[in-house]
Formats: C-alpha cells, sequence, structure tokens
C-alpha cells in the first residue's frame, strides 16, 4: 500500500485559477478493499436481461493543522489568467495493443514524468490556499470522505487500465473490455471521454493526462459504420469534450466536440426537425427505434441536445448547432400539450404525439432538467425556456406527484391518464431540478418546488434504505400497501446509478442539511461492500438479497456521474459554484453565460 502526502499542484487555464487541495491515494488501486463473496439509454426502459454493516474504513490521514494547531480551511476562488492556445474477449494482444502500453508505460510510468499543467499557460491552475479571513459559508471539506471517493475513482480508473484501456467499458469480473455496451464494440472510449472531467477535478492530472493523449491520437468515429444513439453521443462524447474544453482552454478538445457533432446532424433532416434517435456516422442514415409507438423519437433523447448544442454554437460562432435545437424548442413550444404535459414519443414526420405516456423518469427526464438548466446556462437569458419549465412542472405536480399515507412524496408515471404509482430511479434527479428551480428564481411556487424537492429525494434515500444492500432499484411502487419497494424481478437491479447521489448533491449545497452527507456517505459504504471488486466496480442483480449476484459491468457513467456527485458532496461549495456552472444529465459540467469566465464565447458569436 502506498501512501502519498498532501501536496500542493498548479494547474494553468485559460481565464482562471482555481483553488484545490490534493488527496491522498488511501490505497493500491488494484488491492480490495472488500472481499469478493447495457445500453444506457436502453435500459431505461428494458429488463434487466437486456442489460447486462458498516465499519470504519481506515487509511485515512490527520488533518491539516495551521501552526497554531487548528485545522485548516481550503477554499476555492477564480482569477484571471492570460489565455494561450485490456483486452476484448477472445484474442491475444495485438501488436498495436503491445505498442500501445508500452506508449503508455514510457510516458507516464517513468521518474521523469511532468504533468502537462506545470509549465503549461492558459489552464486552470490548481493550488491549495487558507484564507486569513473568516471561512465563507459552505466552506467546509469533509476530507476524509472526499479523499476516500477519490480513492474510490482511483481503483476503478485503474483497473479499467490495465483490463479495458480505449473500451467502451470494463466488465471487472472477466478483466475485459465490455462489447455489448451502448456503444458495441467499436474502440470509442467511452470510460475515458466520460471520466476526463472528474480526474481533472480529483487532482489526478497524470491520468488526465494519459486519457487527454489517448483522445489526442486514438479518438475516431471515421471507422465506425454502425448507428449510434444520437442521445447518449451527445451527452457523453461531446458534453465530455465540452467540459474538457472549459476546464483546459485546450482546443483539442474542442475540435473533437464540433467533430462529433457534425456527425450527428444528418439526424437532425426530417420534415418537422426532430431529430430520429440513431445515425450511422459512416454514411449519415438515421432512423428511429422500431419500438417506439409507431417511429417516434423520445422527449428525453431529442430533447436532451440544447445545452451542448447550444454552448457549441457559442464557442465556434457557427449557429448551425444551435439552429437545430432551437427548431426542436419551437415544435415542442407550440405543439398542443394534453393537460400541458408533455407525453415521451414525438413522431418527427408527423410532428404528433404517439403513445400517451408521461414521466419524470424513462423516456421524459432529461428533457424537463434541461429546460430549467438551458435557462441558467444563458446566464438565466432564455425566459421562454424557464416558462415552459414552470409551465411543464405545474403541469406534472398536478397531475403525476403525489404523497402515500405516511407522507412519502413521489412523481408516479401516467399512461392514458392513469397513474402506475410507479417511479424510475431515473426520476431520482427530479428532487435536485425542483431544488434548483425553487432557489435559482423567487416566484410564486418557489417553495413549492422546495417542499416538493426535498420529498423526492427523501423519498429516493427511502428506496435505498428499504433493501438488504441500501442500493436502490431500478423502480419502485407504492400501492397494495407498499411503499418506495420494487416488486418485480426486473425492478430490483442496481447498475451503479447516480441519480439519488445527483439530488443528495444538489440539496446539500442549497440546505447545507447534513442529512445529505449522511446519506450520501451511506451509500459510499454500500458502493464499497457491495459492488467494489479487486478489479472495478459492478452494478448488482437484486438489491433486496443478502449475496446479490453481480452483473460484471463498470458502467462509464459511474465515473462521469456516480463518482463525481459524491465527490463533490463532500467538497466545499466554491468548488464548481451553482451560479457559475449547470451540470449536463451526464455531469458534465458547462460554464454560465456572462459568469464564468471559462464561457470563452467565439468573436462575434451571439445567442438569440
Amino acid at each position: 500500500m502506498s501512501v502519498v502526502a498532501t501536496a500542493m499542484f498548479l494547474v494553468a487555464m485559460t481565464g482562471v485559477t482555481l483553488v484545490v487541495r490534493q488527496q491522498r491515494d488511501l490505497a493500491d488501486p488494484l488491492q480490495p478493499a472488500v472481499p469478493v463473496p447495457h445500453h444506457r439509454y436502453q435500459e431505461r426502459f428494458l429488463s434487466y436481461d437486456d442489460h447486462v454493516r458498516f465499519g470504519g474504513l481506515g487509511g485515512s490521514s490527520p488533518p491539516d493543522l495551521d501552526p497554531n494547531g487548528q485545522q485548516q480551511q481550503h477554499y476555492y476562488h477564480y482569477t484571471h489568467s492570460k489565455r494561450q492556445a485490456a483486452q476484448e474477449e477472445g484474442p491475444a494482444p495485438s501488436a498495436a495493443d503491445i505498442e500501445e502500453a508500452r506508449i503508455r508505460r514510457s510516458l507516464y510510468d517513468s521518474s521523469s514524468y511532468v504533468p502537462r499543467y506545470i509549465n503549461a499557460t492558459g489552464w486552470l491552475r490548481i493550488e491549495e490556499s487558507s484564507p486569513a479571513a473568516a471561512n465563507p459559508v459552505g466552506s467546509s471539506i469533509d476530507h476524509e470522505k472526499r479523499d476516500y471517493v477519490r480513492q474510490m475513482m482511483v481503483h476503478a480508473w485503474s483497473n479499467y487500465k490495465l483490463y479495458a484501456w480505449g473500451k467502451n467499458e470494463l466488465r471487472p469480473l472477466s478483466k475485459r473490455g465490455h462489447s455489448n455496451s451502448i456503444f458495441g464494440s467499436f474502440d470509442l472510449g467511452a470510460t475515458i471521454v466520460d471520466g476526463l472531467d472528474t480526474l481533472y477535478l480529483m487532482g489526478l492530472h497524470k491520468e488526465f493526462d494519459e486519457g487527454r493523449e489517448w483522445v489526442e491520437r486514438k479518438f475516431t468515429l471515421d471507422n465506425v459504420d454502425a448507428e449510434l444513439s444520437v442521445f447518449e453521443t451527445n451527452i457523453r462524447f461531446i458534453g465530455g469534450f465540452l467540459t474538457c474544453y472549459a476546464f483546459t482552454g485546450d482546443r483539442m478538445f474542442l475540435e473533437k466536440a464540433r467533430y462529433v457533432a457534425d456527425k450527428l446532424l444528418p439526424a437532425f433532416q426530417t420534415p418537422t426537425g426532430i431529430p430520429y434517435a440513431l445515425v450511422n456516422v459512416h454514411n449519415g442514415v438515421s432512423k428511429n427505434y422500431g419500438w417506439a409507438s409507431g417511429g417516434s423519437s423520445i422527449l428525453s433523447e431529442f430533447g436532451t441536445l440544447h445545452m451542448e448544442f447550444a454552448y457549441l454554437s457559442d464557442i465556434t460562432g457557427d449557429s448551425v448547432y444551435r439552429e437545430r435545437v432551437q427548431t426542436i424548442r419551437a415544435v415542442l413550444k407550440d405543439i398542443e400539450k394534453p393537460k400541458g404535459l408533455y407525453p415521451n414519443y414525438l413522431n418527427p414526420k408527423t410532428g404528433k404525439w404517439g403513445q400517451q405516456h408521461m414521466s419524470l423518469g424513462a423516456l421524459g427526464d432529461s428533457f424537463y432538467e434541461y429546460l430549467l438548466k438551458a435557462w441558467i446556462q444563458s446566464g438565466q437569458e432564455d425566459w421562454e425556456a424557464r416558462e415552459m419549465y414552470d409551465d411543464a412542472m405545474q403541469a406534472i405536480i398536478k397531475h403525476m406527484v403525489r404523497n402515500t399515507p405516511s407522507g412519502l412524496t413521489y412523481v408516479s408515471d401516467m399512461k392514458f391518464d392513469r397513474l402506475e404509482h410507479k417511479m424510475d430511479h431515473l426520476a431520482c434527479f427530479a428532487g435536485g431540478l425542483f431544488g434548483l428551480g425553487g432557489t435559482s428564481l423567487n416566484n410564486q411556487y418557489s417553495q413549492q418546488y422546495m417542499e416538493i424537492g426535498e420529498g423526492l429525494t427523501n423519498t429516493c434515500h427511502e428506496s435505498y434504505i428499504r433493501t438488504y444492500t441500501r442500493l436502490g432499484p431500478e423502480s419502485f411502487r407504492f400501492n397494495d400497501g407498499v411503499e418506495a419497494k420494487a416488486l418485480k424481478a426486473q425492478e430490483k437491479y442496481y447498475i451503479l446509478r447516480p441519480e439519488t447521489f445527483e439530488s443528495y448533491f444538489i440539496m446539500w449545497r442549497l440546505t447545507h442539511d447534513q442529512k445529505y452527507r449522511d446519506w450520501g456517505w451511506d451509500a459510499v459504504q454500500a458502493l464499497e461492500k457491495h459492488c467494489r471488486t479487486p478489479t472495478g466496480y459492478t452494478g448488482l442483480k437484486n438489491v433486496y438479497l443478502t449475496e446479490p449476484v453481480k452483473d460484471d459491468v463498470q458502467q462509464s457513467f459511474f465515473l462521469a456521474e456516480t463518482l463525481k456527485y459524491l465527490y463533490l458532496l463532500f467538497s466545499d461549495d466554491s468548488l464548481l459554484p451553482l451560479d457559475d456552472w449547470v451540470f449536463n444529465t451526464e455531469a458534465h459540467p458547462l460554464p454560465v453565460k456572462d459568469r464564468n469566465p471559462l464561457y470563452r464565447p467565439a468573436a462575434g458569436s451571439s445567442s438569440p
């Protein structure tokens, strides 16, 4: 076991200085801490088979003390600076794989390695500081817990690097890449792109540099003659690249984001401008899923493009990306909405709704998220988005939000005017969504939004603690005397999902109620006990069993979202302050326009 002393580190970045405390490596990433006893979007609606008691953690170090023996506080601040531009299943390692490993060892395993940021200018500079003045509200860092989450990231990344480098995801038990992921067997490095910004925030700059170098040399869609999900490619790849560009000012990331976005544009060539779900990035041929209500597009897919595409237009000066998502916005604004609600299916050829199924979980979720966040991202100038958000939330509150006899608040799916009294794990982000809606604008809905946000977050926590593993099921029900519990076998799995922890993080930032940190720490211990293996993290097939079967998939969003939100939960409020940053639905933070100097609009760019 190696222990690295707490140290200061610097990273230069265009426009900003961010002060961060470097954490310790608590354990050898390949040393097991706990004995070992599919598709991202499609897992929103397919059955599990279509996817593939806590003691002290120990190993923590004492707090930093000042010369007077008092614990030092750490904070984050921004100042301006000058801008300047494993193996897949079956075959043995190829010559190219061996050469790739040799290059990585020579570059990053040498004692002479120096991170890019040390001598670079125009990058985010990260350093440690201890202000003499009184600490601002929200400045507390729970060092031990945050450091432990960082060690979890090291464990997940190191094993992905060892067994699945360049693949999309890791199968930790099989010790190979996951070829049945949403991106198939093409080596797109989804875990690398998804995890880069988390590495950067945690001060894992050697790992970040290694991932960046892979992206520069290896990432391409030119050899992909297959259909990719427009939604997933946008939130993971475009979103991930845009955040890395914001953090670093490195134009390589901007060029990659634009390259991927251009590959998706053919999907928008429909009579209404509502894009298809799938696009062949080799020939541009696009289509929808055959099962999706008579060839319809899905609300949470075509409604979750606005933030990335609008930002891309602003920083490139090319209006085409914003124009595409503004067309989607116009269609949704003008269309007649049953009871003020948005059904989950819309036909891109006719512009008419499909099956009357409404949900704040699977098939609907992130559309509502992006209405609020597009307004926040615009510097609160996009009032059309805010008004659409408030109107939609009021309809959902009236028709879909309910309370149980014991006082649990939940948001139910609705089909053909009938409530199903079922809530998805995916809908557990809504606690934070309502909370943000209630605090970002003081209007007649603010108190109502906060009360519902707190209630939904509590209900999702209840769905966790009512299982043996203390991890939440994929969906849970409220009927026949059952509250917050899964009843069907295909509802009982957990695939390392982040939504509940997202709400813990947001509600902690908004209220500083200690219970959200306590709930998050309980979840960390549950992940360590049941999901950690010597070679990475894996989901569970039944969270109610004492010995749940593991699904053998370390999802890329575990690194992008789950660990990021838990790390931020135990960090200072000024690390990615919510006034300056807004998270896309894959937890990639994007800068807020006119508030955050990292927004970096292109010369002459403007927003409507």
